[in-house]
């Protein structure tokens, strides 16, 4: 068992550097090329948070390990929504400004609901994957687009300018985009062999282990971003990298795990994890509505968003399928 742990924690370690390292060089490449910091910070900088999720779901779909894949991207979602955003507002209550990423959120409904349709049948099948890889492209388009519509204004706008790297040399730049590409694959291999001999050892599917040791895991830059943004009192950053990761996930993450093979899905996923996070989202966006002032989430809200993640962790680990088996019924 101490080696499996082993594995996990340097996984972690190691992806959490890769994934910092790919989204520096990236941004620094892109940046060196001319591409608008808007452009850039709406793509890499948004997405490349992401990028553990995705390497980790890959290589488990390629190691025939598709439950974890599954957990990997909703319990991401869910950890995003409760773990990060929670601790994040905790410390530093966050302001919502930006008009743009209120017109995310509908966005981000709409493509949990076509994952949750397509599960339905209790699998995410090839036609599917690459469903979910096209609504990803379209998802960049669109965002390429909205940041060209954007006003130089834009809060956003200028926190992703104080962001992106500025006089890295090219080759640098390119340097570090290698190395995280290299190491990001390399690293997700000895999370994911640790993690599924870890769910042997705890006689528990490598779905509950997605849920939760790995997705917690894969969460990490999306705190290290949220917290660091919220310090800076880059409210519009932090908020727009939470959804900007969650939808990737949903379109990139499954969309790759299933394109390499089918993805199995446990009827649990469908009563338990969807619903979770589903409530959440929409938590979130109750929390961020400016129906009664400023969008704000609160020291409070955020506690109640912490304290939601954590009761869901508790059901995962005792193995309760439904809300209706948590209250007796």
């Amino acid at each position: 068992m101490l080696i499996p742990i082993l594995q996990v924690i340097g996984g972690f370690l190691l992806l959490v550097w890769a994934a910092d390292r790919l989204v520096a060089g990236a941004s620094a490449t892109a940046r060196n090329l001319g591409v608008s910091p808007l452009i850039i910070g709406l793509t890499i900088v948004g997405f490349g948070t992401s990028a553990p999720e995705l390497v980790v779901s890959a290589v488990a779909s390629f190691r025939d390990n598709a439950g974890l894949a599954l957990g990997n991207a909703i319990g991401s979602n869910i950890a995003n929504l409760g773990l990060v955003l929670g601790i994040t507002a905790v410390f530093m209550p966050l302001q919502l400004e930006s008009a743009a990423l209120k017109r995310e959120y509908p966005l981000l409904l709409l493509i949990m609901l076509v994952c949750f349709f397509m599960v339905l049948d209790q699998r995410y099948d090839t036609v599917e994957g690459w469903i979910l890889l096209v609504g990803l492209i379209g998802l960049i388009v669109w965002l390429v687009r909205l940041g060209l519509q954007r006003p130089e204004t834009d809060p956003l706008a200028e926190e992703f300018e104080a962001e992106i790297p500025v006089n890295v040399p090219m080759k640098i730049a390119v340097f570090w985009l290698i190395v995280g590409l290299i190491v990001l694959p390399v690293s997700s291999r000895f999370l994911v062999e640790g993690a599924v001999s870890i769910a042997d050892s705890l006689h528990v599917s490598d779905t509950v282990i997605g849920l939760t040791i790995v997705a917690l895991g894969t969460s990490l830059p999306e705190l290290a971003t949220a917290v660091t943004s919220a310090l800076r009192r880059e409210d519009d950053l932090a908020i727009g990298n939470i959804i900007g990761s969650n939808m990737f996930n949903m379109l990139g993450v499954l969309g790759i795990a299933a394109v390499i093979r089918p993805v199995e899905a446990q009827a649990m996923v469908i009563q338990r994890d969807y619903p979770v996070m589903f409530i959440m989202t929409g938590v979130l966006f109750v929390l961020a509505s400016d129906l009664g002032g400023p969008g704000r989430i609160s020291r409070r809200s955020g506690l109640l968003l912490l304290t939601m993640f954590l009761g869901y962790q508790a059901m995962v680990w005792m193995g309760i399928g439904n809300f209706q088996a948590l209250f007796g019924a």
